[in-house]
């Protein structure tokens, strides 16, 4: 029975983009590197900001494929390849190896032995290592490992494998791969499988040839193929902030006809020898395009200038992006255009006394509801094994200058803190000492690198406060605005050398109308004011206390200090930081450390305390 099986253009860069192993249906694929996108269909994504700083020409979503209605055959989209190739038949137990050549269109594999009718499951276990190849647990060296290398040469059977389970077992320790070749009988059981062994690795990832394997003597780790180890993905974003100066636009319907030009792939792969300039005459007398745009769009898809080289990095690829976006939220007027729409707000408190409403209007600044934005998500490689290994470009091939992305639209809230009351909180010594603990953890984590380009060169205690506050937000807003944590993120401004101080708490969706502004609506006064409230109250107590309120060190390299899943920690997609450098007693106060909200905490107590009293 022929079936389709389907990924949306948003999941290509996160969660299933280049590199990225998912299950669907019973089957296994892994995404394949953007040099293997069709050429048509792509999408451009722009983001003048976000490229810049990362140094590219460009982004595109991956080509959207046709609708099946009315038997209309699909258009090539991101391409996907089946991973790992050694499948086994749940009934004969026999294990298969398919090859690319063996696929047919919408039709799952089936088992050769006992019946096609019986489609193959992919074998749980694979190969990784720290230089990000993936590949095979090479299973006929696993069940022949107990013997000696003379041994091994007598079986010449590569692949007359078994999957087999034990009645009397459970577990790995039931599982085990033995060789049926005749006179063999070689076999091992699964109980130990998951670790190093030996085992050499293969030098690519399962969509490269074998001409661009390269020679890796890092350690193979076998892991099983859902391991979180297998795939970090490395996404930047940005939010589309309006520019008053930008390079000339370019006429998208004439790209897209020059893109689709028969003779355009040819152009592409012979750009600089001789032949080009045929090829550019022809195309440019079938769709009109001048030198520039063919020049722009081959310098995009090439990555090489039709003259020399490409031009190397410029300081403005390095440009820190929040620098924008703050001066974007916190301009005097607001700034509305199609794509970012703000409008100023304010906690609703003006002129209050009684706390601790008063407390709370000190504490926080400005306010700025923003109806729409937004934000491009790209992809520029990926780790294994751990978060710091070596990163593997979205381009294996290192050929193009262009990155995988997607665009967003949703909506969100932009709050500060009072200026003068983080100045003098900030310059307490007890906070400070309290921060530079973590900060020297941060020096000697493995994530000091990425995480240095959120905090700036300098940790300082108003990052740890705001981000904080982001996550107690994010928390909070989930019970009140119908939207799940997962479905909210955050962006900290928080750097001193910028005089920023403020979070962005949005939502966002691939839909091209965005969201349905209930997030807005939930940023509006008095319900901010009520929320924040509330967010405070709730962040003095942890069920996980005292010993979540007292810790010294947790999460990956000890960078957390008061903050656990049951208070402060969020769904990593939500998280700019991937739920590190938080601590739950800046904000409310505990042990030797004053909280930056503690006034309002011990205020709204008492205030409870005279209501009871009254009752």
């Amino acid at each position: 029975m022929s079936r389709t099986l389907r990924v949306r253009q948003s999941q290509t860069v996160v969660p299933f983009g280049v590199g990225a192993v998912f299950d669907i249906q019973g089957e296994s694929f892994v995404a394949t590197g953007i040099g293997d996108w069709p050429t048509r269909g792509r999408q451009p994504v722009p983001s003048p900001r976000l490229a810049s700083r990362l140094g590219v020409t460009g982004f595109y979503a991956a080509p959207a494929t046709a609708n099946d209605r009315f038997d209309t055959p699909d258009a090539p989209g991101a391409p996907y390849i089946r991973f790992p190739s050694w499948l086994f038949c749940g009934a004969c137990r026999r294990m298969t190896r398919r090859r690319i050549a063996e696929e047919k269109r919408g039709q799952p594999p089936g088992c050769p032995s006992c019946s096609p009718a019986r489609t193959l499951t992919p074998m749980r276990f694979v190969q990784i290592c720290a230089a990000g190849h993936l590949g095979d647990v090479d299973w006929w060296f696993w069940a022949h490992s107990r013997r000696g290398a003379a041994e091994r040469r007598q079986c010449g059977e590569r692949e007359k494998l078994r999957f087999l389970v034990s009645e009397r077992a459970s577990g790995l320790e039931a599982l085990s791969v033995a060789c049926t070749a005749k006179g063999c009988g070689a076999s091992r059981g699964l109980l130990d499988i998951l670790g190093t062994h030996g085992m050499r690795c293969s030098g690519r990832n399962p969509w490269q040839r074998s001409a661009e394997a390269v020679e890796c003597v890092r350690p193979v780790q076998v892991v099983q193929r859902t391991a979180g180890n297998l795939y970090y993905p490395v996404v930047h974003s940005a939010l589309d902030i309006p520019e008053t100066d930008g390079p000339a636009p370019v006429d998208d319907a004439l790209a897209a006809k020059v893109r689709e030009h028969d003779l355009w792939v040819s152009l592409c792969k012979v750009a600089g020898a001789g032949r080009a300039e045929t090829l550019r005459e022809m195309i440019q007398e079938d769709t009109g395009a001048d030198d520039a745009l063919l020049d722009d769009l081959l310098t995009e898809e090439t990555g090489t200038a039709p003259s020399g080289p490409a031009a190397p990095e410029t300081p403005a690829a390095r440009l820190d992006l929040s620098r924008e976006e703050w001066a974007a939220f916190t301009a005097p007027v607001p700034l509305v255009t199609r794509d970012f729409a703000l409008r100023e707000s304010t906690l609703g408190l003006s002129g209050e006394t009684a706390e601790p409403w008063a407390g709370l209007r000190r504490a926080f600044g400005q306010v700025v509801l923003v109806d729409r934005l937004r934000e491009v998500r790209a992809l520029s490689g990926f780790t294994r094994v751990s978060p710091d290994a070596t990163l593997v470009p979205a381009d294996t091939a290192r050929r193009l200058k262009w990155l995988p992305a997607v665009e967003v639209f949703g909506e969100g809230i932009f709050l500060t803190l009072g200026r003068r009351e983080l100045g003098a909180w900030e310059a307490d010594q007890r906070v400070r000492r309290h921060v530079s603990s973590m900060r020297a953890d941060l020096d000697r984590s493995f994530q000091k690198d990425r995480l240095v380009t959120l905090t700036g060169p300098d940790l300082a205690p108003r990052f740890v406060l705001l981000h904080t506050l982001a996550h107690l937000l994010i928390r909070q807003m989930s019970f009140e605005s119908g939207y799940t944590t997962a479905s909210l993120r955050e962006r900290i401004y928080a750097r001193p050398e910028q005089d920023q101080y403020g979070i962005l708490v949005y939502t966002a969706a691939g839909d091209a109308e965005g969201t349905l502004g209930g997030l807005v609506r939930q940023g509006e006064p008095p319900r901010l004011a009520e929320t924040l409230l509330r967010m405070t109250e709730a962040a003095a107590w942890c069920s996980a206390d005292p010993l979540c309120a007292e810790h010294t060190g947790q999460g990956f390299g000890n960078l957390n200090r008061a903050a656990c899943h049951a208070c402060a920690l969020l769904p990593e997609t939500s998280c700019e930081t991937g739920n590190a450098l938080l601590d739950r007693a800046l904000v409310v106060g505990g042990g030797h450390v004053p909280g930056y909200l503690e006034s309002v905490v011990a205020a709204a107590r008492a205030a409870a305390a005279d209501a009871l009293e009254e009752m």
